[in-house]
């Protein structure tokens, strides 16, 4: 697979292009995003679903830019996929000829099954889920994916999008009830197994009203993949926006772009959630040109990552760590001295992962200066640890590791995500155990490291003289008044 590929997936609204670059087998980071407002299917359901000469114009633009853009990255590989809009043109084919004769760009015109199944490998692979129902909605097509397992199980297409019914009803001031009892029965035919307590939001729509959710309720963390709200607590601000008047959507967070398309995508999105019986909704910030570029990574995969892989972990152990031999073995000793305090002061197993991992990226920031290295990495986990990982799960690996040199976690510091960490006493344990497994290797020694405790002695043992450690664990802060014994194995 090439280095860098760039992908291109034009929609009903808008025309969008990533390029991704690997760093290893499955690692990957996102190198550029570009979008355009095309509009290529603005007066086409009017017109029998035609696309316009004007729109196709402005697509072309946009595309001619696009691919200069990813040539400036020297992409080897360019994806470009065509959803509702164009599949739905009886044109579409003078439109995929007038790209391909001008700018050299094959299209793959995908059906809405395809749009689906994009969507629900990348809510698979990106977030942290099992089981759940992704929503995608879009201009010409709404898109729904059943997972099971982090498998997708069923596919479903219903030929209702936001433009689509902002051109048949609301541009006519038609009334609000024809608008949901359209919805209605395009809905009727989903299939009874599209029910699940989770639902996945792919697409600009719901992103939208999720950072007006995000911004409304002071959300510690501004970052809208993985965000998570409970459906009975927003119900009431999605109907507000649903049924407002376009003049007062700027009050309810709505940006200027989404002003004309919000409330049909509102409107679309209760119906839908209600159908499936929708208790809780995670937005993605991943949706179609993630799945096109994971279905040609995981193509020999069955398109999943292997077990217990992360690709934002591989992605900046790849780029950021200096010693993968090292950062592996702090890692090890983290989980080992947990192992040996888990059960005196009831560590929760399942925080074990998170230990693993901020012992693991502990030291990435040295890349960019030694000296504050600590709050280099941390920032690193906070802005680039996007794949796979909740809001709570990044806030604390960043906390770990921010705090992972002398101190435990200051009070100034946690109480902005109180909401969103454990426990002071655990959060504590766990900072202190990053710090003493990074004072253990700071000889930059490798080998295994053992830990047992006992009558409040913590006894690690190592295969390598550990004199400078002595010294500096002295002067780490602990959660409680142990005492800690360094013996190097004979």
């Amino acid at each position: 697979m090439a280095k860098r590929t760039a992908v291109i997936d034009i929609g009903s609204n808008s025309a969008r292009m990533v390029v991704y670059e690997r760093t290893s087998r499955y690692g990957f980071y996102l190198l550029n995003e570009t979008r355009s407002r095309v509009r290529i299917s603005e007066g086409a359901y009017e017109k029998d679903g035609s696309l316009q000469p004007v729109a196709m114009q402005r697509a072309l633009r946009a595309l001619s830019q696009f691919l200069t853009i990813a040539k400036s990255y020297k992409a080897r590989k360019i994806l470009c996929v065509a959803t509702s809009a164009v599949r739905d043109a009886p044109n579409r084919k003078e439109f995929v000829k007038l790209v391909e004769s001008e700018l050299g760009l094959k299209i793959k015109v995908i059906n809405g099954n395809k749009e689906a199944y994009l969507g629900g490998i990348a809510a698979a692979n990106l977030l942290p889920i099992e089981d759940a129902v992704t929503i995608d909605i879009g201009g010409g097509s709404t898109d729904l994916a059943l997972i099971e397992k982090k498998r997708v199980k069923s596919l479903f297409s219903l030929n209702i999008g936001t433009v689509r019914l902002k051109e048949l009803f609301f541009d006519k001031k038609m009334p609000i009830e024809d608008v949901e009892e359209y919805i209605e029965e395009a809905l009727k035919a989903l299939p009874p197994e599209f029910r699940q307590k989770v639902a996945v939001g792919i697409g600009g729509t719901i992103r939208a009203l999720s950072k007006a959710i995000l911004q409304r309720n002071h959300h510690t963390i501004e970052k809208i993949h993985a965000f998570r709200y409970d459906l009975e607590d927003e119900r009431k601000f999605l109907k507000k926006v649903a049924y407002a008047p376009v003049m007062k959507l700027s009050k309810y967070g709505i940006k200027k772009d989404r002003l004309d398309t919000i409330r049909p995508g509102a409107l679309i999105f209760l119906k839908v959630l209600e159908k499936i019986s929708a208790k809780e909704v995670i937005t993605s910030g991943a949706g179609v040109r993630e799945g096109i570029f994971l279905s040609d990574l995981l193509r020999n995969s069955n398109g999943l990552f292997p077990a217990n892989f992360n690709p934002s972990v591989r992605s900046l152990q790849d780029r950021f760590c200096t010693d993968r031999r090292l950062s592996s073995n702090i890692s090890s000793t983290a989980c080992a001295i947990f192992d040996a305090l888990k059960r005196a002061f009831n560590l929760p197993e399942n925080l074990k992962k998170h230990l693993n991992i901020a012992a693991k990226l502990s030291q990435i920031g040295v890349r960019l200066d030694f000296y504050a290295y600590h709050k280099h990495s941390a920032y690193m986990i906070m802005n680039s640890l996007d794949y796979g990982f909740s809001h709570e799960d990044m806030i604390l690996i960043a906390t770990l590791i921010r705090f992972h040199k002398r101190r435990l976690p200051k009070e100034s510091f946690t109480k902005h995500y109180k909401t969103l960490l454990p426990d002071e006493k655990t959060l504590f344990w766990l900072s202190y155990i990053v710090s003493l497994a990074q004072t253990i290797h700071m000889s930059r020694a490798y080998g295994k490291v053992s830990a047992s405790y006992s009558d409040n002695v913590l006894t690690i043992e190592t295969p390598f003289d550990t004199y400078l450690a002595e010294e500096r664990i002295k002067e780490l802060e602990k959660p409680a008044p142990i005492a800690v014994k360094l013996s190097q194995k004979s």
